[in-house]
C-alpha cells in the first residue's frame, strides 16, 4: 500500500484548481498528433482511474473528514519543504540565480525556524514558494516534449518529462545519501504527499467527473497547458506563490 501511494504522488500537479479554472480544450487535431499511442494510453488511463477511485481517493476523503486542519497544514508544509533541494538544483541548472537564492533561503528558514518545514515561516517573510523539476529544466533549454504517454500509476506525461523524472531520481539528494531504493520508497515522494495533495483536489476532480464527457481528453489538455506554462515560467525566472504545487512534483498522475 505504501509503495502504491508513493508511486501515485504525481496526482497533485496537473490538477491544480487554478489550472482547472483556466484550462480549455486543445484542438483535437493537435491532441491526436501528439498522442500516437492513444488506444494504449486510454487503457492505462482506465487502470489509473481504478486505483485512484478505490485507493487514493477514499484515503483522501478520510484525511479531510477526520484529520484537523492544523495537522493537515503541517503535513502540507513538511512535504513541500522536502522538495526544496530538488527545486534548488533545477533553479541553478536553469541559470535562475534569483530563484535559487529564494529557494535556498526558504529551505534554510523553514527547516530551522519552521520546525523541519512544519511551518512555512519563509512565506511570511516575503519568500514565496515556486516549483521546478528536471522536465522543466530540459524544456527551458529547448528540449521538445515528444509524444504523450500514459504511465501506470503515474499518469499523463511525455517523453521529455519521463526523462526528466529519471534524472530527478538519480540526482535526488536523498538518493545520493540513502540509495535509490530507499529514496523512492521513503524519500520525498511519500504517501503523505499523495494524500495531502489528493485531498486538496477533491472538489476539482469531483467537478470534472460530473461535467466532462471525456475525462482522458480533459485531463490531458489540462496537463499540456500546465506544463507549457510551467516551462515558460522557468524561462522567465518568475517566482510566484503556489498552493499545491508541493504536491507538486510537476509531473502527471493517478486521478479520477
Amino acid at each position: 500500500m505504501r509503495q502504491l501511494l508513493s508511486a501515485a504522488i504525481r496526482v497533485v500537479p496537473f490538477l491544480l484548481p487554478p489550472l482547472m479554472l483556466s484550462a480549455c480544450a486543445h484542438d483535437s487535431a493537435d491532441l491526436a498528433a501528439n498522442d500516437p499511442a492513444a488506444p494504449t494510453n486510454r487503457t492505462v488511463f482506465g487502470g489509473n482511474m481504478f486505483v485512484d477511485r478505490h485507493v487514493v481517493k477514499p484515503v483522501a476523503r478520510f484525511y479531510v473528514s477526520d484529520i484537523p486542519n492544523g495537522a493537515r497544514h503541517g503535513v502540507h508544509h513538511f512535504v513541500s519543504n522536502l522538495e526544496e533541494p530538488k527545486v534548488f538544483i533545477n533553479d541553478v541548472l536553469q541559470g535562475n540565480m534569483s530563484r535559487s537564492w529564494n529557494t535556498l533561503q526558504r529551505f534554510t528558514i523553514n527547516t530551522t525556524i519552521g520546525g523541519l518545514g512544519l511551518f512555512d515561516v519563509a512565506q511570511g517573510w516575503g519568500l514565496p514558494k515556486h516549483n521546478a523539476d528536471f522536465g522543466q529544466t530540459l524544456g527551458v533549454w529547448g528540449v521538445g516534449t515528444g509524444p504523450d504517454v500514459q504511465l501506470p500509476l503515474l499518469g499523463f506525461s511525455n517523453l521529455r518529462d519521463v526523462a526528466g523524472d529519471g534524472i530527478g531520481i538519480i540526482a535526488n539528494p536523498f538518493t545520493l545519501v540513502t540509495g535509490p531504493v530507499v529514496a523512492i520508497i521513503s524519500g520525498t515522494d511519500k504517501g503523505l504527499a499523495v494524500v495531502d495533495g489528493r485531498a486538496d483536489l477533491l472538489p476539482v476532480t469531483d467537478n470534472v467527473d460530473k461535467t466532462s464527457l471525456d475525462r482522458y481528453a480533459t485531463y490531458r489538455s489540462m496537463l499540456d497547458q500546465h506544463r507549457a506554462a510551467f516551462i515558460q515560467e522557468g524561462r522567465e525566472g518568475r517566482v510566484r506563490p503556489v498552493k499545491a504545487d508541493v504536491a507538486v512534483v510537476d509531473s502527471p498522475p493517478v486521478h479520477s
